[in-house]
Formats: structure tokens, C-alpha cells, sequence
């Protein structure tokens, strides 16, 4: 961003943004980043979700200051709240053109908002400007997080993902009549500015081809894009998942929702080699006797579906630092069969499937790797580079090592993975004395719920926390 020059292009969307979160230890923050550019004459120009309030652990009033320190500058921010009731905008995107500069065009997509708790590196000490979490987390929550930084033709369909969400007609505002009356009284950006012309796509750069996957929900005024919604994330994962044959390889925040957890089990009874390796939370971010509940029930349901379907072929992990710490896993990864693979800002859950604004890039490396098993999944479509160098290299992270020779192939890996977090649960028992086994990875335990906290619990989650966005004819038709 401090490249950018007049007459370039700073696009992006966020679900919360916090003005005073630094990019280093020494600054710039955000606002002053973005802030500087405006005034160098770059076309800055964001989508932030307009949130709940900060008094509901949410960030309206970081977004409304974000936008406005911004739009001080000479950029523009909107707080878009164009979304179904009670759903939000969750798509992190940053896009930067060179309009006669295309080979400097880069895009950057993922789980990482542009806040809070999310400058942390891959030691998880946490970013000491942090939000507050779950007291389990401390007072520096170590955060996890993946992001892609995409060059190519993908960034010119990224740039249209922007282009769109930011020339839909309909109001801004939404569901939502007290922020209306702020905004009013604030004299907030209520309209978007007409944009530039949409550059070029920029030249093809490399051997990965990219599929940009996105969620919008059916919703009342319909958006022009997507009138009837959109869930190419959802049948993006359907197909790759019922091509699965040895390893699917989760990293994600919430692993909720029977309707995305059936997926793996049928997967897992129609192929008995198929292994899913899932890394996830240790606790949901909140705590309280209200919020937790209804946290936990709908993972508690996913991995039951799924263990009950190959109890043996199963396995959940979290992650601790080295402090003991557990760390926040807010990545949005998947890898099937060193083939495929995903990065986006969706969970597994059908919130993230179809009630939410999603955005995800899938991979799919031309080169072939010739590292044995040169064809795991047995199909014809051997490993790719790019898939298994992100299994490893996510791996290897949370084991703490370098050399990933023994865990290229599936058996090995889901064996090292295992033993990795059986050592550690073995020396945490014993009271975390003597030399500490290396590593980060548990095993994930689910603390069940009493009979009377399922039963309140599970229409909340069903309803709040896990809403369905889809048109009534599609839920009958269990269809995405």
C-alpha cells in the first residue's frame, strides 16, 4: 500500500475494521495507511459492515470511526448493511490495481480482518492490541489465521466482487432504523461515488488456477448480482468433498451445522480410507451462560455425525502455545487429497454457506508433485504442489518442525498428527512437568451439555447462530 501512487486503486471489504490497529510495532495503523494513500491521490474506497453494537462484543462504533478517519482523508467508506436480518458482511478483501501497472496488481483474500487481535506471527504470542475473548484466551489471545495474496487474472474478478457489492442500488442501510437516525445526525456517507473504470484483467502469472467462491444470501430487496442469492462456496466443497478418497484437512473456526458435517460422514462410510483431520478452537470466543451454550452445541453435533460414521477415521485437534495458551484458530482452510484446496472468510457452518456474505478462492495447481504418493486419492489426478506445500507447511507449524518428509503421505501424516497431540495431552496431565514434547496440536475434547441446556440451546443455535439463508424451495430440496 505505501508503493501506491496517484491515480491507483485501494479497494477493500471487512467485516470490522479498528482504526488504531498498528501494520508494525512502530505503525503506520490502519487509518493512517489508508489515510496516506487517500491523500496521495489513490482511490481508496471500502465496504464495512455496519455491525452490532460494541455493548453486544461487536464493533459498530470501530467501523464508524475507521470510515470516517478515512473518508477525512479524501477516501470513501461505506457501512454497508445490504444483508438478510441478522446476518453480516464477512468477506476480508483487499485489492490493489496500477491501472497501466497491471503486473503490480495483487489482491489479498482470507480469514484476516483489518483489527484487532489478528497481528499475531507463528509463535502465538498474540497481538498485544487485542479484543476481548473467552478468559481461557487471556489477555493476549494467540490468534491462528490464513490468508492468500493472489496476482493474476483472479484480481480483475476480485475487483468485480468489490465493483458489485459496492454499485448495488439499494439503501445501505437495512433492519436497522436507530443506526439510520446515527447516521443522519452524523451526516454519514449514505451513497456510493461512481467509481473509476475497472482495469484490465492483469496478465496470467503463474501455474495455479483459481476459482473465486462466494455466499450471498436470498434475501428482500435482492441484490442485482445475485438475485436469488449465491452458494458457490457451498457446491464448490460438495464436489470437491465427495471426490475425497484418503485426506480432507480442516482448519476452521466453527465446524458447525448437520447439513455440512453429512457431507463428511457420507463421505467417510462411502470411501473407508478416507481420513478428515479437522483443527479447531479449543474454546468458542465468548463466555457466559447464555452465549456458550449454543457455541458448543453445534459443534458438539457436527463431530458426533461425524465420528459416528467412522469412529477411527476421525480425528479433531486444537492448538496451545508453548505458554499453555490455547490458541485462536480463525483459519478457513481446506485440502482434499493434495489436489484441491480452499482459502476464504467462510466457516463450516451453514451460516457461512448461505445466510452471510462469503468469499473464498479454490485452488488448483497445474504442477504436479512428484513426492510419493504421486496419487493419493487414486482417481488420475495426482497431488499438486500448491495444496500439499499449504498441508505441510500448516503442519508443520503446528508440530514445530521444518522436515515434512513423513508427513506427505495420508497414513503418515494422521499418524505424526496423533502421536504429536497424544504426547502433549499425556505430559498436560501429568501436570506439565519435565521436558515439554514438541508441538502444538491436542485432541479436541466436547464437554456435552446437560439435557436442560440442549434443549434451550439448540433452537438459539438453529435460529441465531446458525441461520439459512436459502430460499424456502431450496431448504425443502436440501439443495445449495
Amino acid at each position: 500500500m505505501e508503493s501506491l501512487r496517484e491515480g491507483d486503486h485501494l479497494f477493500f471489504t471487512d467485516w470490522r475494521g479498528d482504526p488504531d490497529e498498528k501494520m508494525r510495532d512502530d505503525g503506520p495503523t490502519i487509518a493512517e495507511l489508508f489515510s496516506a494513500a487517500a491523500r496521495r491521490g489513490v482511490v481508496v474506497k471500502g465496504l464495512l459492515w455496519r455491525s452490532h453494537l460494541d455493548k453486544l462484543a461487536y464493533s459498530e462504533e470501530e467501523n464508524r470511526n475507521l470510515s470516517q478517519a478515512i473518508r477525512e482523508a479524501g477516501g470513501e467508506v461505506l457501512l454497508d448493511q445490504r444483508v438478510r436480518r441478522g446476518g453480516s458482511h464477512h468477506q476480508k478483501l483487499v485489492v490493489l490495481r496500477h491501472p497501466g501497472r497491471p503486473e503490480l496488481d495483487v489482491a489479498f483474500a482470507g480469514g484476516i480482518d483489518l483489527c484487532h487481535s489478528r497481528r499475531d506471527d507463528e509463535r502465538h504470542l498474540g497481538d498485544p492490541q487485542a479484543v476481548a475473548m473467552a478468559e481461557a484466551y487471556g489477555p493476549n489471545p494467540p490468534w491462528h489465521d490464513v490468508q492468500l495474496a493472489l496476482r493474476g487474472p483472479v484480481v480483475g474478478v476480485l475487483d468485480l466482487t468489490f465493483r458489485e457489492r459496492w454499485n448495488e442500488p439499494d439503501d445501505l442501510d437495512q433492519h436497522g432504523p436507530i443506526s439510520t437516525i446515527t447516521d443522519k445526525l452524523q451526516h454519514a456517507d449514505m451513497s456510493a461515488d461512481k467509481l473509476p473504470p475497472q482495469p484490465p484483467d492483469p496478465p496470467e502469472c503463474g501455474p495455479l488456477t483459481i476459482q473465486t467462491l462466494r455466499t450471498y444470501p436470498a434475501m428482500r430487496p435482492k441484490y442485482d448480482f445475485a438475485p436469488n442469492g449465491e452458494q458457490s462456496i457451498a457446491r464448490g466443497y460438495t464436489k470437491a468433498i465427495k471426490r475425497a478418497r484418503r485426506l480432507i484437512y480442516l482448519e476452521d473456526q466453527y465446524l458447525w451445522s448437520t447439513e455440512v458435517a453429512q457431507l463428511f460422514a457420507d463421505a467417510l462410510r462411502a470411501n473407508p480410507d478416507l481420513h478428515l483431520v479437522a483443527v479447531v478452537p479449543r474454546h468458542p470466543d465468548v463466555d457466559g451462560a447464555f452465549a456458550l451454550p449454543p457455541n458448543q452445541i453445534g459443534r458438539e453435533k457436527a463431530i458426533e455425525l461425524c465420528t459416528s460414521a467412522a469412529p477411527d477415521r476421525v480425528h479433531i485437534f486444537d492448538l496451545e502455545n508453548e505458554a499453555g495458551t490455547p490458541i485462536y484458530v480463525h483459519a478457513k482452510v481446506c485440502v482434499v487429497d493434495d489436489v484441491w484446496c480452499s482459502v476464504g472468510s467462510d466457516n463450516f457452518n451453514r451460516r457461512s454457506w448461505t445466510h452471510d456474505s462469503e468469499l473464498s478462492n479454490a485452488i488448483l495447481d497445474d504442477t504436479r508433485d512428484e513426492r510419493q504418493p504421486v496419487d493419493p486419492a487414486g482417481l488420475g489426478d495426482q497431488a499438486r504442489r500448491f495444496p500439499r506445500e499449504l498441508r505441510l507447511t500448516l503442519a508443520g507449524e503446528h508440530l514445530c518442525r521444518t522436515e515434512h518428509t513423513d508427513l506427505i503421505d495420508p497414513a503418515d501424516f494422521v499418524r505424526e498428527m496423533t502421536g504429536a497431540a497424544d504426547a502433549l495431552k499425556k505430559w498436560a496431565d501429568g501436570g506439565r512437568t519435565g521436558l515439554r514434547p514438541p508441538g502444538r496440536l491436542m485432541p479436541h475434547s466436547i464437554e456435552r451439555l446437560s439435557w436442560f441446556q440442549r434443549w434451550w440451546a439448540s433452537p438459539v443455535y438453529r435460529l441465531v447462530y446458525d441461520p439459512d439463508g436459502r430460499r424456502w424451495r431450496d431448504r425443502l430440496a436440501n439443495r445449495w
